[in-house]
């Protein structure tokens, strides 16, 4: 399977949205990843993928520290800023942002989370991070932002299921 058809397959996958950010030697530096999942309960880890030519990657390595940001609905203009190649200086000019445990935290995103790198390995052109979770907070009632397909989406809040799973 090539490529294009690969990508093509994986636009069906639903996923959430984040910008991953780190403080670099350079300044704040981020881009936006679908690519995030939680791994262990137990520590707490969470595992992220960089291209290897992610200049996010760069700074992520030289902090040993990065910022899982998962982005609210109406946060699309902050997913298409940082899913560019400008200067992560232009990006940080165009959004709000504040820092909480020594990283770059995107204002009024859904939900963060600040990790330690913990490890890395590469696989096919990219790069495995392991992050350990030290920190993170939530903004309450927001909706998340979703890409499928090509474009974005929310979800509101989860219904709950009754006793019989139902």
């Amino acid at each position: 399977m090539d490529g294009a058809q690969f990508r093509q397959l994986m636009s069906f996958w639903t996923t959430g949205v984040s910008v991953i950010t780190a403080q670099g030697t350079a300044g704040p530096a981020g881009s936006t990843a679908n690519a995030f999942s939680s791994l262990s309960l137990s520590p707490p880890l969470v595992l992220v993928c960089f291209d290897l030519s992610s200049r996010t990657l760069h700074a992520v390595r030289e902090s040993e520290r990065f910022c899982i940001n998962m982005l609210a609905a109406g946060q699309e203009d902050v997913a298409r800023i940082f899913a560019t190649k400008r200067s992560h200086a232009e990006k940080f000019n165009e959004i709000a942002h504040h820092y909480d445990s020594g990283v770059p935290v995107v204002s009024d995103c859904l939900a963060w989370l600040a990790c330690g790198l913990e490890s890395e390995f590469r696989r096919g052109d990219h790069v495995v991070a392991i992050g350990q979770v030290t920190d993170g907070g939530v903004r309450a009632g927001a909706d998340a932002l979703l890409y499928h397909r090509g474009g974005y989406a929310r979800v509101g809040p989860a219904v709950t299921a009754g006793a019989d799973g139902a």
